[in-house]
């Protein structure tokens, strides 16, 4: 088994953070984002759609997308439970993970990707250009402060995203509002229940993953 990652992209550290809650350590390959490693030939052998992370299970099948290597994971080590056990816990936690990731993750790189300078004609991610279209950075920061006020409305009632405990749904959301911090959009003084969440879940180890 082998883990393709990049210690500074967001989203395999949604990976290293599941893996640390649940103890697990997999042989890693760093992949160099900054220098374009993943558009290389090597690099696109393995992976066409040109994205971190990558697990490479043992039989030689790859799995290319962070919530299905989570999924594979909770599946052959379920304890702790990071996506639910009952069928009502499960579909919540599945429910509060796509809404942060559609409100907030994909709304940081909306706005991270469409303004920085060294990402021209890098728009989003894969083996595709796609040139940078001011207007959406824009909406990416007006979807992440509305994404802020979301949050701290749900966490003003639930102790996690998802619940009474710590899953899948707050990974992908701490790693949002910290991806958030790349366009200087940190969460507002106003939202004191997403703050204190943040802390909360910023305290734990696996949030140095």
């Amino acid at each position: 088994m082998k883990f393709y990652d990049c210690t500074t992209a967001p989203s395999p550290r949604r990976v290293r953070i599941f893996l640390a809650e649940k103890g697990i350590t997999v042989p890693t390959v760093q992949v160099d984002l900054r220098n374009n490693e993943q558009l290389t030939s090597a690099f696109l052998a393995i992976n066409p759609e040109a994205t971190v992370p990558v697990l490479e299970l043992d039989n030689g099948t790859r799995i290319t997308d962070a919530i299905g290597i989570c999924v594979y994971f909770e599946a052959i080590h379920p304890t702790p439970p990071l996506m639910g056990e009952s069928a009502e816990e499960k579909a919540l936690v599945t429910m509060w993970q796509r809404i942060a990731e559609r409100n907030g993750f994909f709304a940081g790189m909306e706005a991270l990707r469409n303004a920085t300078p060294g990402l021209k004609g890098r728009a989003l991610p894969g083996p595709d250009n796609y040139e940078q279209i001011p207007a959406l950075a824009e909406r990416g920061r007006t979807r992440i402060a509305r994404f802020f006020t979301q949050m701290d409305a749900r966490l003003s009632q639930s102790d996690f995203v998802a619940g009474a405990r710590y899953s899948i749904a707050d990974i992908t959301t701490l790693v949002a509002v910290d991806f958030a911090k790349w366009v200087k959009l940190p969460v507002p003084e106003e939202c004191a229940h997403l703050r204190r969440w943040h802390a909360q879940v910023s305290a734990r180890p696996s949030a140095k993953a």
